[in-house]
């Protein structure tokens, strides 16, 4: 490997800790705009949405550059193919932290309404994910990927009793249809945010070892 490559790799993996950084960021402040029903928060999270668009297209092309200049091969061709599917991934997690925010200006209108399903046990257990695949990007460590992809079951055991909460209530009180609605689209935004960060940690195993292991038992 050439001098020149080393360097465009570890340009490389500084743009993908880059952009971790500001996605967890951002979805930490979805959450709390959300909990506090901080509308200059809330907006401020769905600003940052131009800024990452613009990262994950910048890290996208310098894959490309670095494929079609290097021809790289086993290791750091790995490595490239794993930071453009992860680069996806943060993209739309990203979006997905810009949906709860737009959900929270929404629904500071009616203070009257309160969450059906505990919003902060989910969301703790959400950015617990998200916290622990990127730590493991950060360190390359397949072993931490593994914990992370292990709870995403229980995420989508709390998005299920979401549901089941969310109906009980329209039932109980459909004058409030809206919001609880708005309601069951945070749930849902949770789950995706938890599938997204499971398939970095995915992508981090990948990279380490080689191996593929979506729809296996990571255990």
């Amino acid at each position: 490997m050439t001098v020149h490559m080393l360097r465009e790799l570890d340009k490389l993996k500084k743009m993908i800790l880059a952009l971790s950084a500001v996605v967890e960021e951002s979805v930490q402040q979805g959450v709390l705009a959300l909990v506090k029903r901080d509308e200059a928060l809330a907006r401020k999270v769905i600003s940052m949405g131009d800024q990452v668009n613009q990262l994950e297209v910048d890290l996208e092309e310098e894959c490309l550059k670095i494929l079609a200049l290097h021809q790289p091969v086993a290791a750091d061709l790995r490595f490239i193919v794993a930071v453009l599917k992860i680069n996806n991934d943060l993209e739309r997690i990203n979006d997905l932290a810009g949906n709860l925010a737009a959900r929270a200006l929404q629904l500071m209108s009616d203070v009257s309404i309160q969450p059906p399903f505990d919003v902060v046990e989910m969301s703790a257990a959400v950015e617990d994910i998200l916290r622990k695949s990127l730590d493991a990007l950060v360190n390359l460590d397949d072993g931490l990927a593994r914990k992370a992809i292990q709870l995403d079951d229980g995420v989508d055991r709390m998005h299920q009793r979401s549901f089941d909460m969310v109906k009980e209530q329209i039932r109980q009180q459909p004058e409030h249809i809206d919001g609880l609605i708005s309601y069951l689209s945070i749930s849902r935004y949770l789950e995706r945010i938890a599938d997204l960060a499971t398939n970095v940690a995915e992508d981090v195993i990948y990279l380490v070892d080689g191996r593929i292991v979506r729809h296996k038992n990571t255990a």
